[in-house]
């Protein structure tokens, strides 16, 4: 029941007012009584008023439908005429009252409230449908719009203050926040532009469409509450209830808005208000909700909003109405700081020298210090977080660059931030800062620093001991009408606290001195330089750092010091564009070579389990096995940089370093495995063991595995099922002999036996090539076929495999160039796992941790059938530098304890995929070892999901986690990831692929 309307009520309605006969459901509503009706294959909506409903208001509402009727910006409800050619009907409920009805026609797709995800595009769109319809209504007038004590209002929004004794202290100090905060602009608000307005744009009254991948709003319906009031508060209610639910409600904010000033233009004097008016309108709701808690406690549709409301106000609270304004502005095409083109002008006619905050100093040039993430200089994370050594490459710099200042930063994205006090989750994932909005200047300790001009002491503090600022100063300064702050950080705490708030700096007077390494928490002596045209809410600090998605906002709220220096080496050339790379990349490199993601990444640091792109943003690295060790392993750098310092030259001279290597790997292998030959890569690896194969077999006869890969040489090639029987393939030649996927979940042959279908292919084969007078030569397979979608083979079935061919005269490569050293986790090698030992054993990508370096280890026998007088040499194979790497990759597996790692998080990981799979059908099969894993996407039918699987990996990547697919119908989400990929890392993966799959695309498969 509806307002006391049943369904058999709308029935009734329907079939004698309408001449419709239909299904009829209820759907929620605050005042009217409102019911879906299902007719053939129109459905429509039959709202039913309330007794006594205002004539006036609600012929207001018919008017602005028929007034819409025929707008072509979007979708509007169009009112279904009565059997007697009116708008409206009339209906006597049970208690003999008389209600006015009204049918619309129903606008197919969602409501704003189911839609998974909101998406940045998506919040944009909703921000321009509305400035469209705001626009529609500027030439519509009506006397139904002005309304009196309407507490929907937020004009009206005041009459908040007399229910605060409905909440709590806390809940108080923030509603009075903004009803103060609105009470004091008053008066300038009510001078703001007005027209009819929808007035709730909220979650129920947004349509989308039901693309899930793409999706839009269509249209905004319901104008019961439709107005005349101030303007803006229309997008502010936008705002109010689209940035529910983020984590960054003000990006949200920017997004909706950026949207409606796109299709109707905001005014600057109109957005000084938006932030109090956004804030009234929730206080607006959290107030009704608390009323009407008491008055209709089983009215859930009147409290739907209350949560969330509560929950962004928090969050509202939390943010400086200054720097809302500016963010505000900017996403409408405004200057963000009002002041920011007058210093530009300002600044343009001046001409300072460095030499003006530093007169003890006789430097004449600057050399630029790059800072940037990927920036050589600053070297490895264990080097730049390393202060001493930090300290001995400045006075090094200095050396060399005996008469210039060693200075810079200004808008560089700096991975030197490691310090988690200012990381935030954004509304996509962990955001830090990175951006430096100053200048910095290296000096000795205790150089006096000058002021450029003069200006009061507003901060003068120390921050030593907490902050590791050193002592901060922040001089105010006004020059031809024109007020900004500079910014003095890192200084001589003494110094420091001489100043005190309201003391007048001369110009040329002396602020202070710079501070030691000790107060400054070890950094080498610098002074950290900066403007500021607002010190915002701070008091005792400033940040001197931003984060990248409001680089916009603190740019112009921080510009430039070089603006006065105008010195060529300090000019601010970091770019965030990507796509002049890429051009060049298009037209230069060769076009076959692909990118990940269909928004490219910019990547220029790696870190451990983490890539790291240009502007700082780290990325979880779940797909990346090369680096095996972790990207950029502080000792196998060491290792590297250390021998190629001293020697790197080939194999015909006697060096430890081979010896030692070669040591080490075979304590790993079985005693059999007792010869190995070094290569550069997997695919030489793997091209060098068929030789050795026909070498002792005298046959080119080859069995692999269907949509197995082992290379990219011609050889290798040609006994990869992944390229020869994939696009550009031309099949397999007459000596490659395929045996189907051993696949047992969506494989030729499935379940628990599967194993002895793929082994009756593989005798026939064998079979084949006896009958044809021929001899097997070899058979190569992965332990787990990686690009066949992290398959495991079935129980027994290597072993088995092993067996025939052995019997038949062959010898068996097992290709370890993904799944071996330590990977897998129970084990070592992937050839383990199944309880054989191979004849000939391939190493590749883990080996170097991304260097280029690999290896074959075979038998005695294998070796002196291929020593057959023709010398085998490879020129770079074996060379110093990539045993050291090489060597120190082992060592590292084996002090971290990395195999064990790869284990516990491995099988953790699986755990917790196989407890997500009771929740979503999605998931097909959890398979793989340790840091080897698949997960298969399938529906009902055990259909593949590729589309569904890409669109995860997209989505995962805008979380800042990095994921790709495999298998032979790209639906298998792989998982080989760093081996120093922990729990932790485990759980931030899991978290972000719960949230992924509960959104719409996927769940419409589940």
């Amino acid at each position: 029941m509806s307002k006391n309307i049943h369904i058999s009520d709308a029935k009734q309605i329907c079939a004698s007012i309408y001449n419709i006969q239909g299904e009829i459901s209820e759907l929620p509503g605050e005042l009217d009584a409102n019911f879906k009706v299902k007719s053939g294959n129109d459905s429509l909506i039959l709202k039913v008023s309330q007794p006594n409903t205002n004539e006036l208001e609600y012929q207001f509402q018919q008017d602005i439908l028929k007034h819409l009727e025929n707008n072509t910006e979007f979708e509007s409800p169009t009112i279904i005429k009565t059997i007697d050619n009116r708008f409206e009907g009339l209906f006597t409920d049970e208690n003999g009252t008389e209600r006015k009805v009204r049918l619309l026609t129903f606008l197919k797709g969602r409501v704003w409230s189911s839609v998974n995800p909101k998406t940045p595009k998506l919040r944009t769109d909703l921000g321009a449908k509305n400035g469209s319809l705001t626009a529609a209504m500027q030439n519509f007038s009506h006397e139904g719009a002005n309304r009196e004590n309407f507490d929907w209002d937020v004009a009206q929004g005041l009459w908040t203050k007399n229910h605060l004794n409905l909440f709590c202290s806390e809940e108080q100090e923030i509603l009075q926040h903004f009803q103060i905060g609105f009470e004091q602009q008053f008066e300038n608000y009510q001078q703001l532009r007005k027209s009819i307005v929808h007035n709730d744009v909220n979650d129920n009254n947004i349509i989308v469409s039901e693309d899930l991948i793409d999706p839009k709003v269509k249209s905004i319906i319901d104008f019961g509450d439709a107005s005349y009031t101030q303007i803006i508060n229309d997008v502010a209610i936008t705002i109010a209830y689209g940035a529910m639910n983020c984590n960054d409600p003000l990006q949200a904010a920017n997004e909706i808005l950026s949207g409606y000033n796109s299709t109707f233009k905001i005014q600057e004097e109109e957005l000084e208000f938006l932030y109090h008016c956004i804030g009234i309108r929730l206080a607006i709701s959290v107030t009704k909700s608390a009323i009407n808690k008491i008055a209709e406690p089983d009215n859930e549709y009147l409290l739907i909003s209350e949560k969330p409301a509560w929950e962004l106000l928090k969050k509202w609270y939390a943010i400086s109405p200054e720097f809302a304004l500016y963010n505000f502005r900017n996403a409408c095409g405004y200057h963000a700081h009002p002041n920011e083109q007058k210093f530009k002008k300002w600044a343009d006619g001046q001409q300072y020298h460095i030499n003006d905050l530093f007169p003890t100093v006789n430097y004449q040039e600057v050399v630029k210090l790059d800072l940037t993430v990927g920036s050589n200089w600053i070297g490895h994370e264990k080097e730049f977080n390393n202060l001493n050594y930090f300290q001995f490459k400045i006075n090094e710099l200095q050396k060399e660059y005996s008469n210039h200042f060693i200075a810079g930063g200004y808008l560089e994205p700096r991975p030197i931030y490691t310090s988690s006090a200012y990381d935030k989750l954004g509304n996509f994932g962990p955001e830090s800062r990175t951006f430096h909005l100053g200048i910095d200047f290296w000096l000795p300790e205790y150089t006096p620093v000058h002021a450029l001009f003069e200006g009061e002491v507003v901060t003068a503090v120390d921050n030593a001991g907490n902050k590791e600022y050193g002592g901060l100063i922040i001089l105010k300064h006004n020059i031809e009408n024109l007020e900004f702050f500079t910014l003095y950080g890192h200084l001589n705490v003494t110094s420091t606290l001489a100043h005190k708030t309201g003391d007048i700096i001369p110009k040329g007077g002396q602020i202070g001195l710079l501070g030691t390494m000790k107060e400054n928490g070890n950094w080498a002596p610098h002074l950290h330089f900066q403007f500021m045209h607002s010190l915002l809410n701070y008091v005792d600090d400033f940040p001197g750092v931003c984060y990248f998605n409001q680089l916009d906002i603190w740019k112009s709220l921080c510009p430039d010091p070089n603006l006065l220096f105008k010195t060529d080496a300090l000019k601010n050339e970091i770019s965030t564009d990507k796509k002049s790379i890429q051009d060049y990349r298009k037209s230069h490199l060769g076009k076959s070579l692909s990118l990940q993601y269909k928004e490219p990444l910019h990547i220029v640091r790696g870190a451990g389990a983490y890539l790291v792109d240009s502007n700082g943003r780290k990325y979880l690295d779940t797909v990346n096995n090369v680096a095996h060790v972790g990207h950029e392993n502080y000792a196998v750098v060491k290792a590297a940089q250390q021998q190629i310092a001293v020697l790197n030259t080939n194999t015909r001279y006697l060096h430890d370093t081979i010896n030692n290597l070669t040591e080490n790997l075979l304590e790993t292998l079985p005693s059999k495995l007792s010869v190995v030959h070094y290569v550069n890569s997997g695919s030489e690896a793997n091209e060098l063991a068929l030789r050795m194969a026909q070498a002792h077999t005298k046959s080119k006869e080859i069995v692999v595995s269907e949509v197995g890969y082992h290379g990219n040489s011609n050889a290798c090639v040609a006994i990869s099922s992944y390229k020869f029987d994939g696009k550009g393939g031309s099949g397999a030649g007459e000596n490659i002999h395929v045996v189907p996927m051993p696949d047992a979940f969506r494989g030729k042959y499935r379940g628990e036996n599967a194993a002895d279908g793929y082994l009756n292919e593989l005798k026939d084969i064998l079979d084949a090539i006896k009958t044809e007078n021929k001899q097997i030569g070899c058979l190569i397979f992965e332990p787990i076929i990686s690009c066949g979608g992290q398959v495991e083979l079935p129980d027994g079935f290597l072993k088995k495999a092993y067996k025939m061919i052995r019997e038949a005269g062959g010898v068996c490569i097992s290709d370890e160039v993904q799944t071996g050293c330590g990977r897998v986790g129970k084990t070592f090698w992937g050839f383990q796992l199944h309880n054989v030992i191979p004849d000939i054993v391939t190493i590749g990508k883990p080996f170097g941790n991304g260097h280029p370096v690999a290896a074959v280890v075979c038998t005695q026998e294998i070796a002196k059938s291929f020593a057959n007088g023709m010398e085998y040499f490879n020129t770079f194979g074996g060379n110093p530098v990539s045993c050291a790497i090489a060597n120190e990759v082992l060592n590292v597996i084996k002090s971290e304890n990395l195999q064990q790692n790869a284990f516990e998080v491995g099988e953790f990981i699986k755990s917790e995929f196989k407890k997500l799979q009771e929740s979503f059908p999605i998931i097909g099969d959890v398979r793989g070892q340790g840091l080897f894993l698949g997960i298969e996407f399938v529906d009902s039918e055990m259909n593949p999901l590729a589309e569904q699987t890409d669109y995860l990996i997209n989505r995962m990547k805008d979380y800042g986690i990095l994921m790709s697919s495999d298998g032979p119908d790209h639906n298998v989400l792989k998982i080989k990831p760093p081996i120093v990929f922990s729990k932790d890392h485990a759980i931030e993966l899991i978290n972000n692929i719960k949230l992924v799959l509960q959104e719409d695309f996927m769940k419409d498969y589940s």
